[in-house]
């Protein structure tokens, strides 16, 4: 029978695509106490909705994977989560530049000026609410576990949770053991390039079952492999990163703990990764590297008191991130003349938010909680020519090279309150209701100070001198004034309902209704008046509201054969409604952020896997969608691009899967070798049009490769010692996973990273 069974899985991992054996799960305040998942568990307890419950009970779409998975998988940050989790695709320009896709919900993969449709934490921080500015590749050691929830996670997780929400949760000190490790990984990708990546963790017992202190660091090193030829400098996009966290738990009675988090990491890639297949497969073109780097800190205080009827966890979170966000943009203009921004933004953030999660036994099982959110994100603009150019082409009157300078500061604010309740009918039915409601606030302002100028018009014309005749327009400086924007507000509801009935011990089934929204989005330049040549055109409007989806969903989650055969499936349909774009008015092309009609997706996920005999593993995962624009207005089209009935931004397919053997090599000590496939389907980068020229394609508009990853691991476990080898993308594959929506960059598209062989070791003491 079980040979049948694995033969059947066998068979969809040929279909499908062969991803590392894995949990489902989401962050609760039991997080510090669930039961670790070990390869080869008959059962898994995780913390779902809050609370200790088996894997089977949980009636979410959820995949996560643990410490030991991420090792051996080789997987170091969100690509690796992405490739290996069904339903998602990681849009990932370039280091430190990361927007997740989820279940189909996506215009493009950049989300110009919007908030990305997943949201993303470490522990309680969201990283995520950066729009599409940088987000920072984080650490991936000594973590508890690394989730994914698919599916709006509205009534937990607030807003900007559209599509899915994304949780990195970071181990706890262990308060009666001594604990240390140690990991060193070294690879060679091609020829000559090298990647360098070391970990350490110590965990001390301060006082017996009273204090422990847990501090983990790490430093990668890893040399380039695209070519700059603008800079003149080979492997260019190396990267250097750095960091640690340290965290204290203190434990003054059996019914308290408090846990002291103090977190910080610096990650300095010297050039970004995206090329121009123009110039050659890793070849890009800039007159300076382009810089997204990013330094996170982060303080975190944790609170858990134990009541006799429910525990209580407050969590309060305070955060600076500065980032650097410098781009040649001379790719607008053909290279014709420099033109480019060199900003910094620094985000201050404060987050609060408490929790009561029920106790003991009965029918009734419960959440609720109060959530405060405030962030001010200052930055500060230059747009560069060179120094060179100005004095060759007679433009003088700036005290430097940089022709227009500004800062801008927003200030964001959200306060909700939310709550779940569960009532079980017997210990084979039982019903849940969520809400979650809340107020948003947000509002944009520039300081004064700084200057414009008409350096972009008057470049222009020089370069194009028969267009402007003999008259070269003088280049003038306007200094800036205060301005305040408008104040936009939003109250929403989200809420979420299910069902769960379980026929028998082995088998779960469920159907959820849920809902989530994103933050409202303000525009610099509201009110403004069309040109007068075009009076009936549109008034740039204040911003766009927020926009909504509901998904209905309907869910499998079992295993057989003592745990050996596990599967979990899920079919879903989303309506999406009032979308958040980036659009142009038709007649000046200026752009603003709007909302425009609304789209369905509809797909199926799955996941399996089967243990056919002792030492043999076949996990199998994979995702199934459509996504298309349903509801489209005329106006709607000119300004965004889009046309009735186009796709999304997502692949029709995407999976991944894993088999692996593990077997003994003598006195205790075991072996393993592995074959990981990832493979992700073809799909659209934007919108096919171009916004506010409703009758052109864009020249940007373009679709990305279909991409199968393949990796090879072999491994043996000494005891305290384990050693890995590996080959990572063992077919070179190069295929283009990204394309940037916007014609400002010279290289515009992102490729696979080629092979690359190492040797890792992990050491335990």
């Amino acid at each position: 029978m079980k040979a049948i069974l694995f033969a059947s899985a066998s068979a969809m991992a040929l279909l499908a695509q062969p991803v590392s054996a894995q949990v489902q799960t989401t962050e609760t305040a039991a997080d510090s106490t669930a039961k670790k998942q070990q390869r080869g568990d008959r059962e898994i307890v995780v913390t779902a909705t809050r609370r200790t419950v088996r894997l089977q009970d949980v009636p979410l779409s959820v995949t996560a994977f643990n410490q030991e998975e991420l090792d051996d998988l080789g997987i170091v940050g969100f690509e690796g989560i992405a490739q290996n989790t069904p339903g998602i695709v990681v849009n990932r320009p370039t280091q430190n530049f990361n927007n997740f896709t989820a279940r189909g919900i996506n215009t493009n993969g950049y989300s110009a000026g919007l908030q990305s449709a997943v949201a993303i934490y470490v522990d309680e921080l969201p990283i995520s609410a950066n729009g599409n500015s940088t987000i920072l590749d984080p650490n991936l050691y000594d973590v508890e576990r690394v989730e994914f929830l698919r599916g709006p996670q509205g009534t937990l997780f607030g807003s900007n949770s559209l599509a899915g929400a994304m949780r990195i949760i970071t181990k706890s000190p262990d308060l009666d053991e001594f604990e240390a490790s140690a990991s060193v990984d070294l690879g060679l990708t091609g020829s000559n390039t090298v990647r360098q990546r070391y970990n350490a963790m110590i965990n001390i017992p301060l006082m017996t079952d009273e204090a422990g202190l847990r501090v983990t660091g790490y430093y990668r090193n890893e040399d380039g492999w695209v070519d700059n030829i603008g800079t003149g400098v080979k492997d260019s996009n190396s990267l250097e990163a750095y960091g640690g966290r340290a965290t204290l738990m203190l434990q003054p009675s059996d019914r308290m703990q408090v846990k002291l988090l103090v977190s910080y990491e610096n990650s300095q890639p010297a050039d970004s990764g995206l090329t121009n297949p123009n110039l050659g497969k890793f070849v890009r073109r800039s007159d300076r590297p382009d810089l997204f780097q990013g330094e996170l800190t982060n303080y975190n205080a944790t609170i858990n008191y134990e009541f006799d009827f429910a525990e209580l966890i407050s969590s309060t979170t305070m955060s600076n991130y500065d980032a650097s966000f410098y781009v040649d943009l001379a790719g607008t203009y053909d290279q014709a003349f420099p033109f480019a921004l060199d900003a910094y933004g620094y985000d201050d953030l404060f987050v609060q938010e408490s929790r009561l999660v029920s106790r003991g036994k009965g029918p009734f099982e419960w959440v609720a909680g109060f959530f405060y959110y405030d962030k001010r994100r200052t930055v500060d603009f230059a747009y560069r020519s060179t120094e060179e150019y100005l004095a060759a082409n007679g433009l003088t009157g700036l005290p430097d090279e940089y022709y227009q300078r500004f800062n801008s500061y927003t200030d964001q604010t959200e306060i909700a309150g939310f709550g779940e309740l569960t009532y079980r009918f017997s210990d084979s039915f039982w019903i849940t209701g969520g809400l979650r409601y809340g107020n948003t606030k947000v509002q944009s302002f520039t300081r004064a100070g700084g200057y414009s100028s008409n350096y972009l018009t008057a470049a222009y014309c020089r370069e194009l001198f028969p267009a402007c005749g003999f008259f070269f327009p003088p280049l003038t400086i306007t200094p800036n004034a205060y301005a305040e924007g408008l104040k936009v507000s939003d109250d929403r509801l989200s809420w979420k309902a299910s069902a769960s009935w379980k026929p028998n011990s082995d088998l779960t089934t469920y159907v959820t209704v849920s809902t989530g929204f994103r933050t409202p989005v303000v525009n610099a330049r509201a009110g403004l008046a069309p040109p007068a040549a075009a009076p009936n055109d549109i008034v740039i409007p204040d911003g766009a509201k927020s926009d909504g989806v509901t998904n209905y969903e309907v869910g499998l989650k079992g295993s057989w054969l003592g745990g050996d055969l596990t599967a979990n499936l899920a079919a879903y349909y989303i309506d999406w409604k009032d979308i958040q774009v980036q659009a142009n008015r038709v007649s000046d092309s200026i752009q603003f952020a709007t909302n425009i009609g609304g789209a369905e997706s509809y797909g199926l996920e799955f996941e399996f896997l089967a243990r056919p005999f002792a030492g043999l593993s076949l996990a199998v995962n994979g995702s199934f969608n459509r996504a298309k624009v349903t509801d489209l207005s005329p106006v709607e089209a000119a300004i965004s691009g889009a046309v009735p009935g186009v796709r999304l931004a997502s692949p029709h397919f995407q999976g991944s899967g894993t088999l692996r053997y593990d077997f003994a090599v003598g006195d205790g000590k075991t072996a393993f070798a592995a074959l990981n496939a990832s493979h992700v389907g073809s799909f659209p980068n934007q919108f096919p049009n171009v916004p506010g020229n409703p009758n052109a394609v864009s020249p940007t508009y373009d679709f990305t490769e279909a991409w199968t990853n393949v990796n090879l691991f072999a491994g043996v476990k000494l005891g305290a010692l384990d050693l890995t080898a590996y080959v990572e993308n063992i077919f070179d594959d190069s295929s283009i996973t990204y394309i940037h929506p916007e014609a400002f960059l010279d290289g515009r598209y992102a490729r696979l990273r080629p092979r690359t062989v190492g040797l890792r070791a992990n050491y335990r003491f």
